[in-house]
């Protein structure tokens, strides 16, 4: 007897084990770890995952596997340890952390059905349930409630006399998708002979066959058949009738690109300083040795050439690549240069994709039919069995760090997997994160440097405009004088501006000038958004909206307005002072819709427009040869966040949109509009000067204790009751100052900047800590303790081993 231990889809602390079932005989030699199954559990049925498979077990009376889903592992032996290592670093659930590996298509669907016993009773008993299920032997309940006036008691009452029992479908929540084919069953070259067999009133049917002839294939997809003949399905059905033709199901690729637009381009020759770093990489990929290299690359440095040549040497071996790139920065003319390069070889993988298409993206790597795979954070799970290289682009980013369980960070997961296959893994950036370039600095990674863009073209001139000072010269507008100057020069010279905004809506808050009342969200400490083209305000945390006053809701005074400036407003202000100009703005709420953001992108570089006013979305991966000035209108709007890495971030993001300018023959121009400009953030982004602001920052770190001198953990505990929330919290730091070490710092029970989101408390536990082996095992024991709270979802208790939102 072969027993199966499985993993079931039940994520709670008691089920986060492998449970063993009995294999049926006949799939004795079939079932191997990484299948899945259905398997009874309780009194239901789960999906679960093969954990492992062997021929004892301590359970005397065991159950068997129900159904086998999949006739070939999912997950492979690697994966099965990616998936062990990804529970224990981030503490998330076994099952979770495998269910992180696959595509959400393949995640289980439970469908509420019943099943018929009795056909003869339920037609004599229940005659209006027997009419609607129509002699079928199951019916999902809400197909079987839609259809009857009183479904519920009449389906209650079925199950009763036991004529009916109910139990779950499980299916997965994607599908394959399948079009229809026909084919010819004889040689195409007998088409001659047959025609003048056919009775010559048939001419449709004549026409069908001749079209085949004339187009050369023995095959065509039904539509396009039905579309360019224009012949009914009348005329198909009667040439399969006679046995001229066939028709059949093929499951096809939802395909999110046109790969046929896509002209091919050719390596460019690289400068000296791109070679070196091609050459440290390549030495590994030669040798098949894992190194982490890190390339600091000024904006226009050229560093995606490099990863396309890398990437061409690793397939020449045979290989596979994965390369990630931030949500905000994969943007079609990204992925373009990917393809231009690769072509068909290439599989995409990101949140803009539907389930079906990410789900088909997935199944093209799975089965080796693609070799290089272009993606955000989630790429980094691809299912390749010879990986050659990962490389990380804008490493930096912070969307690489999954903020919902599993809490893992992407580079550490490349790292594994580099480690894994023993292949190189490259990170690549302008602005690296202090964490990266101080192992750089170490020699843990190894570091190489591009100091020059490429054709040797100059970074842009930086000008820093206090505003401060043009509000004592009476300027009240969003725009400098210099900013605007500027604008009107660029619109006269017929070149292209980008006006950067780090902010999303018409403003940030509402507020009453009489009483100062600010309009907040009901359910989250945080004052909502005005959002213009709705006339609505919103809640970004918790999606609540309500209508704008037009009254103060405490006093009833009229001077109730908007303040701050979002992307409407700016637009507004645009619109009235360069009304020549014309325009794109790009948010959340004009890139809302699918393609969208390339549409968008498609007119700016076509040259439909003169401006380019955005969010965060604008700051990275955008190359347009006329972008001669950018405009940044609030660089100092996260420096006063509550974060300590708040600086790091501001100068980052001033690199990255002031490196869109001048990147091709026109030079560039990027003015900076602060209230803080004497802040070293502003100062050395302004002066290009990475090193300086390095040297700043990590002095700042040390002295605070924070990273990359100190590792940090993150304890967030949620609940309804703040009294409740308060005591745990409290109880949480208490055990925490008695189980560490003394070198560890617990910092806190303290309440988050939002305190209240969704109608629930929040309170935060700090641990600051160099060295703590028994960490992990110490916070697997506190969610163990809070177990049942938690199983009834009236606690939450989250636990960032790496945390990037403080907020």
């Amino acid at each position: 007897m072969m027993i199966a231990q499985v993993l079931v889809d039940l994520p709670l602390f008691q089920t986060d084990k492998p449970f063993d079932y009995q294999i049926p005989e006949p799939w004795e030699s079939l079932i191997e770890p990484g299948m899945r199954v259905t398997v009874p559990f309780g009194n239901r049925k789960l999906m679960g995952l093969v954990y492992h498979v062997q021929d004892t077990s301590e359970v005397n009376q065991l159950k068997a596997i129900d159904t086998l889903i999949d006739y070939t592992p999912v997950l492979n032996k690697e994966m099965m340890q990616l998936g062990e290592w990804l529970a224990g670093q981030t503490l998330c659930y076994l099952y979770t952390a495998y269910q992180t590996l696959l595509p959400a298509a393949m995640k289980a669907n439970y469908k509420k059905v019943v099943s018929v016993q009795d056909h003869e009773r339920l037609q004599i008993f229940h005659p209006e349930i027997a009419k609607v299920i129509n002699g079928r032997e199951q019916i999902a309940v809400a197909d079987l409630e839609k259809q009857m006036a009183d479904g519920q008691p009449s389906i209650h009452s079925a199950i009763k006399d036991g004529v009916l029992s109910e139990g779950l479908k499980i299916t997965e929540k994607g599908s394959v998708k399948k079009q229809k084919v026909i084919q010819l069953t004889v040689d195409l070259q007998h088409i001659p002979e047959i025609i003048p067999q056919l009775n010559q009133n048939a001419k449709k049917q004549q026409l069908v066959l001749k079209f085949f002839y004339d187009n050369n294939t023995d095959h065509l997809l039904t539509s396009a058949l039905i579309t360019q003949t224009g012949v009914g399905r009348s005329v198909l059905r009667t040439l399969i009738d006679k046995g001229w033709l066939t028709e059949f199901e093929q499951e096809v690729y939802r395909d999110p690109y046109d790969d046929k637009s896509v002209k091919p381009t050719e390596p460019l020759s690289l400068t000296a300083e791109q070679a070196d770093v091609f050459q440290a990489v390549y030495k590994d990929i030669i040798a098949n040795e894992h190194h982490v290299h890190l390339c600091h690359g000024v904006t226009g440095s050229g560093k995606t050439e490099i990863y396309l040549q890398m990437i061409q040497e690793v397939l020449q071996r045979g290989k596979t690549a994965i390369v990630l790139v931030p949500e905000i920065s994969l943007t079609p003319q990204m992925v373009e240069r990917f393809k231009s390069r690769f072509g068909s070889d290439v599989a995409v993988m990101h949140s803009g994709l539907s389930k079906g298409e990410k789900y088909d993206e997935w199944r093209k790597i799975y089965r080796h039919e693609v070799n290089v795979v272009v993606g955000a954070r989630s790429a980094v799970f691809a299912p390749f069995d010879n990986l050659g290289a990962i490389i990380i682009d804008e490493e930096h980013e912070t969307s690489y760090k999954q903020e919902e369980n599993p809490r893992y960070h992407a580079k550490d997961v490349a790292i594994v997997r580099g480690q894994y296959h023993e292949c190189p893994v490259v990170l690549g950036s302008a602005t690296p994160s202090l964490e990266s370039y101080a192992r750089g600095q170490k020699g843990n990674y190894q570091l190489s440097t591009l100091a020059r863009r490429v054709n040797n073209q100059t970074m842009p001139e930086v000008a820093i405009v206090d505003m401060r000072e043009e509000l004592r010269n009476g300027n009240h507008s969003m725009f400098s004088k210099q900013l605007f100057d500027q604008l009107q020069a660029n619109l006269e010279k017929g070149e292209q501006s980008v006006l950067f905004l780090n902010r999303r809506g018409y403003s940030t808050f509402v507020m009453c000038r009489d009483c100062g009342y600010v309009v907040e969200c009901p359910h989250c400490d945080i004052s909502l958004t005005f959002h213009r083209k709705y006339n609505q305000l919103k809640c970004h945390y918790c999606g609540y909206d309500q209508s704008m006053p037009e009254t103060c809701p405490e006093c009833d005074s009229e001077y109730i307005r908007y303040f701050g400036s979002g992307t409407q407003k700016v637009e507004e202000a645009l619109n009235q002072l360069l009304p020549e100009a014309r325009v794109i703005r790009m948010d959340v709420d004009t890139t809302g819709r699918k393609g969208a953001h390339e549409k968008l992108l498609n007119r700016f570089g076509s040259g439909e427009a003169d401006i380019l006013l955005g969010t965060q979305m604008i700051a990275k991966g955008l190359d347009f040869p006329k972008v001669t000035l950018v405009g940044v209108l609030a660089a100092d709007a996260m420096l006063n966040l509550p974060d300590f890495r708040a600086s790091e971030k501001t100068y980052q993001l001033l690199t990255q949109v002031g490196g869109r300018a001048g990147r091709h023959e026109l030079k560039g121009q990027v003015v900076i509009q602060s209230y803080n400009p004497e802040h070293y953030a502003i100062q050395m982004a302004a002066e290009h000067d990475f090193f300086s602001f390095y040297q700043k920052e990590m002095a700042v770190r040390r002295q605070h204790q924070y990273s990359p001198y100190y590792f940090l953990s993150l304890i967030t505990v949620t609940h309804s009751e703040l009294t409740t929330v308060v005591t745990i919290t409290e109880n949480i730091a208490k055990h925490l100052r008695e189980t560490l070490s003394a070198r560890s710092m617990i910092l806190g029970p303290v309440a988050p900047p939002i305190a209240r989101i969704k109608d629930k408390f929040r309170y935060h536990v700090m641990i600051k800590y160099k060295y703590e082996p028994g960490l992990h095992e110490t916070l697997k024991k506190l969610l163990n303790h809070y177990q049942d709270q938690i199983a009834k979802g009236t606690l939450s208790i989250a636990i960032d081993m790496n945390p990037y939102m403080l907020m």
